[in-house]
């Protein structure tokens, strides 16, 4: 993988992308089942997303759950 980036800034450019299109695919995913969830911002230590209803936890864990076993 390092033979792929000319510099360590490009390395890591590509990495936060990566990690960028990753929260927003997952709030989408959340809003696809009704979920209202937002991006935290300030290198917030919580996580990157906050569900708006913490009632929302367990659908969101089973969600998570079965996005992973599809990725098995």
């Amino acid at each position: 993988m390092a033979d792929n980036f000319p510099t360590d800034e490009d390395r890591m450019i590509y990495r936060l992308q990566v990690h960028r299109n990753m929260i927003t695919w997952v709030i989408q995913r959340l809003a696809e089942a009704g979920i209202q969830a937002k991006r935290t911002t300030g290198n917030d230590p919580q996580g990157d997303i906050v569900l708006l209803d913490p009632a929302d936890v367990p659908r969101v864990q089973q969600l998570i759950r079965a996005i992973q076993a599809e990725n098995r």
